[in-house]
């Protein structure tokens, strides 16, 4: 069992637990993100899908609060978080998973784990969520006091979730969760991903996997030149001519 701390059916005015509208984020002279608007609700596994430099990464970062933004908004839970600190996301529930990783190579993987509940102060709590995460990813319990940095990139992606999920949060953002990963791992990764969204947390999903990506998520949007070109449900989207050419050779 997953748990969170932020419970998704806490009353808000609507169903939208995430709300981007009009997005633009640039580095210098340039537009990484043009204009991003999408609406995730509570419940849902929502995809974000288009080729390299469509601006999916810098999309994900900007909602975790990790870039700022040059215009629009993003509104968590019915609150405006655009000026949000990322650790003050990350207590109102909200957890990223970066792309690569990024496990603290020389700590343990218990190390690695604990460093994701630094919000909470509840000991109890940690423990709990210590034991869920073990009961998701047992290698990573069989591995509790092994350094990160021997793991497989699939173990390393496991205890990336992992870390993340220690936080409790509601909303989970996924960037490339199958990226340099062996096939077996990226089927019990995938798993995974729809057992966490079957306790009720929310998820937003890179993936340059499209095939898999949209057998995961109920619906997606695909960025174009850092814009939403398409939307739909992951049905509409596979029975997509242009979509079937693009990403899934078909």
């Amino acid at each position: 069992m997953i748990r969170t701390a932020h419970p998704t059916r806490a009353p808000i005015a609507h169903d939208a637990l995430l709300e981007v509208d009009r997005a633009r984020v640039q580095y210098g002279g340039i537009q990484a993100v043009r204009s991003v608007s999408m609406r995730v609700r509570r419940g849902e596994i929502v995809a974000i899908l288009g080729a390299n430099g469509a601006g999916k990464t810098t999309t994900l970062r900007a909602i975790a609060r990790l870039v700022p933004l040059a215009a629009g908004t993003i509104r968590f839970a019915g609150r405006d978080v655009a000026n949000d600190a990322p650790e003050d996301l990350v207590a109102a529930g909200v957890s990223l998973v970066p792309e690569g990783r990024a496990v603290f190579a020389d700590l343990t993987v218990r190390e690695n784990l604990e460093l994701g509940a630094y919000s909470h102060r509840d000991a109890r709590a940690i423990a709990e969520t210590l034991e869920d995460v073990a009961t998701l990813f047992p290698r990573l319990a069989e591995r509790a006091s092994q350094r990160a940095g021997t793991l497989s990139g699939g173990e390393q992606q496991m205890l990336a979730v992992g870390r993340a999920l220690m936080a409790r949060p509601s909303l989970l953002l996924l960037d490339e969760p199958s990226l340099g990963i062996a096939p077996k791992l990226v089927q019990q990764i995938f798993e995974a991903i729809a057992a966490i969204a079957a306790a009720g947390v929310t998820i937003v999903l890179v993936e340059q996997n499209t095939r898999i990506a949209l057998a995961t998520a109920s619906r997606a949007y695909v960025l174009r030149n850092g814009e939403i070109a398409m939307e739909g449900t992951s049905a509409e989207l596979v029975a997509n001519d242009e979509i079937r050419a693009a990403y899934l050779g078909a």
